[in-house]
């Protein structure tokens, strides 16, 4: 390169390393991404979910440990939906809402219904050696998940579904959420830290990619 890479640089090798399971191209870009950028959570979370992804749970408490260590604490993930004018905020797991009861009810039936249409949850995306089991239903309960269940319990069918969530979309959810666009018409666009993700009727929605492709042919240009 006829420049030194940055962060930005390292970090999209580390994700892309992350992609194909490469462990030793990760770790090289984690350890210039730590002396460029020592305080960013999102770069140490990236390895450890790989080392997850190969059940090598000692280097995730490595990793971990390293983050606690140099005083680093992961941003837990939420994801808000505006319903009749009014914000809403989800966090994995919670039971705070209002219509708490309503929404847990909610998930059942979706979980229910991904299954009868032959959806099978990737649990590998879940981070925590636990049993089989136990992380389906950690799926099952991650914040954009709960947004969509109140969104359809709140929110008339015509109106499609918007979520903003701070990190990044996980594979599952994004399997799911293209899924229930088709099992329950509706149209849903959540948009995480990286991207725009726009569903409807089991697919995405081909405008999101031309949006997507229209932007990356300006940043070329003007970088040119």
């Amino acid at each position: 390169m006829p420049m030194k890479p940055n962060g930005i640089l390292w970090r999209s090798l580390l994700g892309a390393a992350r992609v194909h399971g490469n462990l030793e191209i990760g770790e090289v870009a984690l350890k210039h991404l730590i002396q460029l950028e020592p305080e960013t959570s999102g770069n140490y979370v990236l390895l450890s979910n790989m080392y997850a992804r190969f059940n090598r749970w000692d280097d995730v408490r490595r990793v971990r440990k390293l983050m606690k260590d140099n005083g680093i604490e992961k941003m837990p993930g939420t994801s808000l939906i505006e319903i009749d004018g009014s914000m809403h905020e989800f966090l994995m797991g919670d039971r705070t809402h209002p219509r708490s009861n309503e929404i847990y009810l909610k998930l059942e039936e979706m979980s229910r219904r991904l299954q009868e249409y032959g959806h099978k949850p990737r649990t590998r995306e879940v981070l925590f050696d636990i049993e089989e089991e136990e992380k389906e239903d950690a799926l099952s309960y991650h914040s954009e998940k709960l947004a969509i269940a109140f969104a359809l319990i709140a929110s008339y069918s015509s109106v499609p579904i918007r979520i903003i969530k701070n990190l990044r979309v996980c594979g599952d959810c994004h399997a799911s959420t293209k899924l229930i666009s088709k099992i329950y018409g509706r149209e849903i666009i959540v948009r995480d830290r990286n991207r725009f993700h726009h569903f409807k009727d089991g697919t995405l929605f081909l405008f999101g990619l031309l949006v997507a492709h229209a932007y990356l042919t300006m940043f070329v240009l003007e970088f040119k």
